[in-house]
């Protein structure tokens, strides 16, 4: 049976690194959009990109544009690998329950 991958499986998290692979290798997402992509709120974002990030499955760039702070995740080749493996593993439980 497949195996997933618990830290990609929590909703948030899986929608996170959704929207990150849905983009070119090496393209990441500001702070407030990948927000409004997920429907997150900051702090729930935050806890989740930096779990993510522990794993090594995301990089976090933080810069400042003007004065104004600016945070960029964006999928590591260990992430995008993982996330792979995660839609991989899904696809084979739906398919073994149909």
């Amino acid at each position: 049976m497949a195996e997933l991958d618990e830290i990609i499986h929590q909703p948030l998290r899986l929608r996170i690194m959704a929207a990150l692979n849905a983009l070119p290798v090496g393209t990441g997402l500001d702070f407030p959009r990948l927000k409004k992509l997920t429907g997150a709120t900051d702090g729930n974002l935050g806890a989740h990109i930096e779990t993510l990030a522990k794993a090594g499955y995301v990089a976090v760039a933080k810069a400042f544009v003007g004065k104004k702070p600016q945070t960029t995740v964006t999928a590591t080749p260990a992430g995008r690998g993982a996330f792979t493996r995660h839609v991989a593993s899904l696809r084979q439980i739906i398919e073994a329950g149909g």
